[in-house]
């Protein structure tokens, strides 16, 4: 282990190394804040038409997320993108936001350069064809088909979005009759995973999330251990340095075996006691509400 101010100062190439060096590594980062983010720091973008603006400023944050996840050692994301609640949140942002923001992963060109660069492979995952086929949204279908085939010869980083990810029980109890039918067994943990996704994939490795603590749509992925974080800040607003503070916890921090405890000396465990006596009213994941908005305790919203 390397002092975690040392770790900071490295280049990209070698945090990159010391993360992959580690395992394959694939993070869990549903984007969420996004809609604050812009309206803070973009609101003068907003013009005549908020969604346009909106999108073209969140895709480009999200190529630059990508690309510093990418470049840290991060060789699989999962992007959850939307649930089923998205298609009760009105006609207008069901159809600006989330049909015409998948047709912009096939479309738009900063993404397409950024998957070319990059080579990037894209895959879609969850259950978007049952949720679409036969609506007025079925039109989007036609780019995430697009987008996976353009897409499926690049080999270097994994980018899965998730749409419709919420709900995947009853499509794994159909995979695995689907299977049986097929070859007269179960399938096992593997073979399920081959099937909902489309390829062989390790378990999460890490889950960086937004606001109220809450893990989601990484079906058959989630192992238990996974490691958890949540950002104070939207997660259009990740720097360098979080992401640097974050791999640097999942490499090193949590990778030591626990001290006997029986051997700890009386003042080891006098700063232990006395840590946890003073944190003992405390707990992570609560929150306050401010503007009607949820702060964890630990942000400064006074």
């Amino acid at each position: 282990m390397i002092p975690f101010e040392r770790f900071l100062e490295l280049p990209v190439t070698d945090v990159a190394a010391r993360v992959k060096a580690t395992g394959h590594k694939v993070c869990a980062f549903p984007v969420n804040g996004t809609r604050r983010w812009f309206v803070l720091e973009h609101g003068d973008k907003i013009g005549t038409d908020f969604f346009a603006s909106y999108m073209d400023e969140s895709i480009k944050n999200h190529v630059d997320l990508c690309r510093m996840l990418f470049e840290h050692g991060i060789e699989t994301i999962l992007a959850p993108v939307f649930g089923r609640e998205l298609m009760h949140r009105g006609d207008e942002y069901t159809k600006r936001v989330g049909m015409d923001g998948l047709v912009r992963t096939a479309t738009d060109k900063t993404y397409r350069e950024f998957f070319e660069q990059y080579n990037v492979r894209v895959r879609f995952y969850g259950d978007y064809r049952d949720v679409l086929s036969g609506t007025d949204y079925e039109y989007a279908l036609k780019s995430i088909y697009e987008l996976t085939e353009a897409t499926k010869q690049n080999t270097r980083f994994h980018l899965y979005f998730g749409v419709f990810a919420d709900e995947s029980t009853e499509t794994i109890a159909r995979l695995s009759v689907e299977h049986y039918l097929a070859h007269g067994s179960v399938p096992d943990h593997e073979a399920l995973i081959r099937k909902y996704y489309g390829e062989d994939l390790p378990p999460v490795s890490l889950f960086i999330g937004f606001d109220k603590f809450s893990v989601f749509d990484m079906p058959l992925l989630a192992s238990g251990q996974e490691d958890l974080y949540f950002s104070v800040s939207p997660s259009p607003y990740m720097t360098e340095r979080q992401l640097r503070a974050i791999l640097y916890d999942h490499i090193y921090v949590r990778r030591v075996l626990e001290p006997d405890y029986t051997k700890l000396s009386s003042e080891e465990l006098d700063w232990i006691r006395e840590y946890y006596r003073t944190n003992k009213d405390h707990a992570f994941g609560v929150g306050k509400l401010k503007f009607n908005l949820w702060f964890p305790e630990i942000g400064q919203t006074s």
